[in-house]
């Protein structure tokens, strides 16, 4: 390579080098290692002035590793996107976010984001029924899993192991219509819990169960590859996990956190969550495809502060009934 094209290359490399963004950013996630990627990826492209430093684990691993490190007196990230609004709230009512209120909020439902604006939901991911596709009866109702006729056929993720079957259940206990009563009915009609939402959508897969409590996007990505598998959004309504966004107190990039908030709210932002294959918390975006259409989908009311109140209670109920499963 002749000096001209060495130096040419160097050059290059140093210009697209996000070492020269003018600061620095750290995000904490529990998106998967891909979403991430790609999430990070198109926030950078908007603000190439802002290099993404980001690490990504489990919801609880995540917030186990924040409280040490605030415990140690140690580094903290500048913003969180991770999987549900009761951390946040927890978060929230520990003093460790700091409000913002993003011009972007404006489109969405209010129940997606904290009133004075400590976190946002920036997707929709929903907890309905799965079921395999030589079931004998095709549900359309959380009422159908309590027939008779599908006695133990059931299972469903527990909230002793799972955020989402956690939210799910603080949902559904609000519901006068389904309540603890319906957990009840459901064990009396022998359905047997698994650890997560992967255990429910292999038992299903396998054939060792016919239906399942689950959420969206496991069942219906499966099916697209050729799973035996089918998901129904019940008519009474579905639970919603949302993968909040917020900013951390003390954020030491605050206006780096502003600017990645605005981003996943924007329309930009949620064209990207259409991409990956999720429910936009955006009304006006559509379903992604494999969803049926958006207004025939029912979101369940949620209060994440409620349910952070009743989440011992609620843990405690269900091992009572099923065990510590």
């Amino acid at each position: 390579m002749s000096k001209h094209l060495a130096l040419a290359a160097v050059v290059m490399t140093a210009l697209s080098a996000p070492a020269f963004a003018a600061s620095t950013l750290t995000l904490y996630t529990s998106q998967p290692n891909e979403d991430a990627q790609m999430t990070v990826s198109a926030f950078e492209k908007a603000h190439p002035d802002i290099e993404v430093k980001w690490i990504r684990d489990g919801t609880t691993k995540l917030t186990a590793r924040l409280q040490a490190e605030l415990a140690a007196g140690g580094a903290a990230p500048d913003v969180l996107l991770i999987a549900d609004s009761v951390t946040m709230e927890s978060l929230k009512k520990q003093d460790l976010l700091t409000a913002y209120r993003s011009p972007e909020a404006s489109r969405y439902d209010a129940q997606l984001f904290d009133p004075q604006g400590y976190y946002y939901g920036t997707k929709l991911i929903t907890t309905g029924i799965a079921y395999h596709t030589r079931a004998p009866v095709k549900p359309a109702s959380w009422q159908d899993l309590l027939k008779p006729e599908l006695k133990n056929m059931t299972t469903l993720p527990s909230p002793l192991y799972s955020g989402a079957a956690q939210i799910h259940m603080a949902t559904l206990m609000n519901d006068p219509q389904l309540g603890f009563a319906w957990y009840q009915k459901l064990k009396a009609n022998g359905a047997m819990p698994q650890s997560g939402n992967g255990g429910v959508m292999s038992a299903i897969t396998s054939g060792s169960k016919a239906y399942g409590v689950l959420v969206d996007y496991m069942a219906i990505r499966e099916k697209a590859k050729g799973a035996p598998i089918d998901f129904v959004f019940p008519k009474e309504g579905v639970s919603i996990v949302t993968e909040p966004v917020a900013m951390m107190k003390n954020a030491k990039n605050p206006e780096g956190a502003k600017a990645f908030i605005d981003f996943v709210l924007s329309d930009e932002g949620q064209r990207l969550v259409l991409k990956q294959g999720y429910l936009p918390a955006d009304p006006k975006l559509p379903a992604p495809q494999g969803f049926p259409a958006r207004d025939s989908i029912k979101l369940m009311p949620f209060d994440p502060a409620k349910a952070l109140a009743d989440t011992d209670a609620n843990k405690k109920r269900f091992a009572d009934l099923f065990g510590n499963r």
